[in-house]
């Protein structure tokens, strides 16, 4: 069945729960405007579960009711992955056979990005859901540089590092910032070094979708949830399996 309805208490019923803030003191009339705000959207009738003050002037609200919507998941956009996963050795091994030395990735948070969490628990060995992280991988040399990096900083460090790869970390998104910082660092390394020379660009954060890899000028975006088992295995499909393949029919 490819057209489907939200499901809140049965089957079908079209119930979804929604949370969103007002730059308005919570009274009545707060409330009054946020079953207005969800009528609009398509909940109706639109019922406030939950409203607490933010300060003096703002009121986060939790709404519930149902929408009439439809989705039909046959028109859904995603990017498949097009690589395997690999275990730890299993990636050791084909970068220990065809580089036949360690392969370089230098990470960071750019910007004014203070929040390492994600890039720490995709590079640092305690890893991320049961998984090591990238420094548990024998034939990965990893440099961390941690929060708010300028772009020219990174560049050069890469240079200095000869790196293969570059794995960067937004979290803070007011004003679009993590797309422009990424547009920022992607440009910068284009125009730094030659496209056959030029590190794979890798973005990820919980606002970025993998769609968006071509706006931001990466190779490959990862989002929430993202293991460093995948991002070895990308790694390993882009910089030793394809750049191999590539090599031998030339």
């Amino acid at each position: 069945m490819s057209i489907i309805r939200p499901y809140g208490d049965t089957t079908g019923d079209g119930m979804v729960q929604m949370s969103f803030t007002l730059p308005i003191p919570h009274d009545k009339r707060a409330e009054g405007a946020a079953v207005q705000l969800a009528n609009k959207m398509g909940i109706d009738p639109a019922l406030v579960v939950h409203a607490k003050p933010m300060g003096p002037d703002f009121t986060f609200f939790v709404v519930y009711g149902p929408v009439n919507h439809l989705v039909d998941t046959s028109k859904v956009e995603v990017v498949e992955r097009d690589y395997p996963l690999l275990s730890p050795k299993e990636v050791n091994l084909a970068i220990r056979k065809s580089l036949r030395r360690r392969l370089t990735i230098v990470g960071a948070c750019i910007g004014t990005d203070a929040h390492t969490v994600g890039i720490d628990a995709i590079m640092n060995i305690k890893g991320f859901a049961g998984e090591k992280g990238l420094e548990y991988y024998r034939e990965l040399k990893v440099v961390n540089l941690g929060a708010q990096v300028a772009v020219p900083e990174l560049v050069r460090r890469a240079r200095a590092e000869k790196a293969d790869a570059i794995l960067v970390s937004q979290v803070v998104t007011q004003r679009e910032a993590h797309v422009l910082n990424t547009k920022e660092m992607s440009a910068a390394f284009r125009e730094a070094y030659s496209e056959d020379a030029r590190p794979v660009l890798v973005a990820g954060g919980p606002r970025f979708t993998e769609q968006m890899a071509d706006e931001l000028g990466v190779d490959r975006v990862f989002g929430r949830g993202t293991t460093p088992g995948e991002v070895a295995s990308y790694l390993v499909d882009a910089l030793v399996t394809k750049r191999t393949s590539h090599k031998r029919s030339a």
